[in-house]
């Protein structure tokens, strides 16, 4: 196998000299066949013969014609169909010159297209066999006119045939490398999106549990000497949120640590079940929250329940950092029809900064999680002062066909 493999590698590589191997084989064969002459009598025989010059020139000149078949096809046809209509006019006896003719069609055939194949074919087969026919020293009906014909038809099928399974099996060999730039595409936009949403849980984490203990801390150094017990319960608060933080962190950092598929993890995903103790950490951290649920109870899907506590998260990290101390905070989740709709609202002075200025992250967060579940999210500020957030995400997953209305 190695050593077919390996022929067929020096053939592609030197072309013109396995070419004029070909040519040497068919010479070897024109010359062998002008020797021999068929007896038509009681019975078939053969007897030995001498051709004359001008048959074994002929002979030459088609087989030299072979050398450049690869170069030239159509013009090398030209010459042997030629030189096989003078031998088949003058040869008495009659060489076989038209097997050049038949290699150069064949040639044709497996380089050109099928409607080319058909009309060289065609005339090819028409002009020799009509000449050995009309103006050849044998009957038409001989046996010779008619294997010419056979000769050039078959030359021209088997070029087609050849042609067509190399097009096959170069578009079986297009369509398996378009596969796997496909799946390479689909493995790196996975990769991205794996990015994005690592980058997404441990901004909305880190934000959150940062927020709330920068706020402790300048509340336990506020109330230290005057209130040592306040200032207690604040440092605990402290310590409790960089407890949660370090175990999301743990959580979400260690899937990047697993060289194949990330197991499942030890903890529950954040959900809206836990919107009451992410509210109550706020709430320990001063701010003032109202919560509003008309959910019935729904059973959401795991991608879209934790949305919506992230969205919530970063919402009121939000209304923390940037509301102002004496803000309070609207938070409501309604079921309305096959949506669940989170809205979340502030009432803050405004002389702080906005939610998402200075180049931060988190109401680009927000939209990238509606976004990838073909939700809406409306954010803007409120007239009279005070900032809203206003997602709504599909209860069931949609297709991507799906009308999102």
């Amino acid at each position: 196998m190695s050593t077919l493999h390996r022929a067929k590698c020096q053939a592609k590589a030197h072309p013109l000299a396995m070419d004029a191997v070909l040519a040497a084989g068919v010479l070897v064969c024109m010359v062998a066949g002008s020797f021999v002459e068929p007896r038509h009598r009681d019975s078939v025989s053969w007897a030995l013969r001498t051709p004359d010059s001008l048959s074994l020139v002929l002979m030459a000149l088609g087989a030299a014609a072979l050398v450049f078949r690869r170069r030239s096809p159509l013009t090398v046809l030209c010459l042997t169909g030629t030189l096989s209509v003078v031998e088949s006019v003058t040869g008495d006896p009659r060489a076989p010159v038209a097997m050049s003719a038949v290699i150069a069609l064949y040639t044709v055939a497996s380089t050109t297209d099928r409607l080319t194949t058909w009309r060289v074919g065609l005339l090819t087969m028409t002009v020799l066999t009509g000449s050995a026919m009309a103006a050849g020293s044998l009957p038409w009906y001989a046996q010779e006119n008619l294997a010419i014909f056979a000769w050039t038809g078959i030359g021209a099928t088997a070029g087609d045939a050849v042609r067509s399974r190399r097009a096959f099996v170069q578009a079986i060999r297009e369509r398996a490398e378009r596969a796997e730039r496909t799946r390479e595409e689909e493995a790196r936009r996975r990769v991205a999106e794996e990015r994005l949403r690592i980058a997404r849980d441990l901004h909305d984490v880190v934000a959150h549990h940062i927020a709330l203990v920068n706020v402790q801390a300048g509340v336990a150094a506020h109330v230290m000497d005057k209130r040592p017990d306040q200032a207690k319960e604040a440092l605990a608060h402290v310590r409790e949120a960089s407890r949660s933080a370090l175990n999301e962190l743990r959580a979400t950092v260690g899937l990047l640590r697993q060289s194949g598929d990330p197991e499942a993890p030890t903890e529950p995903t954040p959900g809206l079940d836990r919107l009451d103790e992410l509210t109550g950490t706020f709430r320990n951290a001063g701010l003032h929250i109202e919560v509003a649920r008309a959910d019935q109870g729904t059973a959401l899907p795991a991608a879209v329940d934790l949305a919506a506590y992230r969205i919530i998260q970063e919402a009121l990290t939000n209304v923390q950092k940037h509301a102002g101390p004496q803000a309070r905070a609207e938070v409501s989740v309604v079921r309305v029809g096959p949506h669940i709709e989170i809205t979340v609202l502030d009432d803050g002075s405004g002389e702080d900064a906005p939610p998402g200025s200075g180049g931060g992250h988190g109401l680009l967060g927000m939209r990238e999680r509606v976004t990838a579940l073909r939700g809406t999210l409306t954010t803007g500020p409120r007239y009279g002062g005070g900032f809203r957030v206003h997602a709504i995400l599909p209860v069931k997953n949609r297709t991507p066909g799906e009308d999102p209305a």
